[in-house]
């Protein structure tokens, strides 16, 4: 039984670094789950209604699929349209949050005695620090963003001092595998055309 406690203990691994890299599906799963039962409620209050003798509330059953079968009939164009927008956006929304990865803005940093998880924007900050290093300017000077499959790194130099684009790109990787990022995403380093006055 021991032979499969590490494929155990890597599968809960991958789980658990799985939920915090990913969003969830949860928010998904409860709009449709009270959608469903607010129609469920709303037919068995109307067949119980129906059951002893009163007047429906609304439609019964039997009425509401006669009335959708016979659309448009007397309803509104308008009312129509709005209607099939309305279940074309819930639809898209629900096929998008099964088909999309949900991916959250973080990535996990291999480390074979715990699960490490760094947040892009103290990533960006990281990589900021060392391009502002190397390009010797200020920090606002440098806005870095980092998304999973790649590094944008903006530069505004200083007026009449060059900057070695190749070089601040050469750090920036350079950081990356140091913090253990591994695929290391490439990097783009955009060095603007007009200068800062000196700080």
């Amino acid at each position: 039984m021991s032979r499969f406690e590490p494929r155990d203990a890597e599968r809960e691994r991958y789980f658990i670094q799985r939920r915090q890299t990913h969003s969830a599906r949860s928010f998904a799963s409860i709009v449709a789950a009270v959608l469903v039962a607010l129609i469920c409620l709303y037919f068995m209050f109307e067949a119980a209604l129906k059951s002893i003798g009163q007047d429906v509330w609304l439609k019964s059953p039997g009425q509401w699929w006669s009335w959708i079968a016979a659309l448009p009939g007397d309803a509104g164009a308008g009312l129509v349209g709005a209607g099939s927008l309305v279940l074309l956006l819930l639809g898209l929304f629900f096929v998008l949050q099964g088909l999309l990865p949900g991916r959250k803005a973080r990535r996990a940093i291999e480390n074979d005695r715990a699960i490490v998880i760094i947040d892009h924007e103290v990533l960006a900050s990281t990589l900021a620090r060392r391009a502002r290093t190397e390009a010797n300017v200020s920090p606002e000077q440098v806005m870095v963003a980092v998304a999973h499959a790649h590094v944008d790194v903006q530069v505004r130099p200083t007026s009449g001092i060059p900057v070695d684009a190749d070089a601040i790109r050469a750090a920036v990787a350079d950081e990356l595998a140091e913090n253990l990022i591994d695929p290391v995403p490439p990097v783009t380093v955009r060095v603007a055309d007009t200068g800062v006055v000196g700080q």
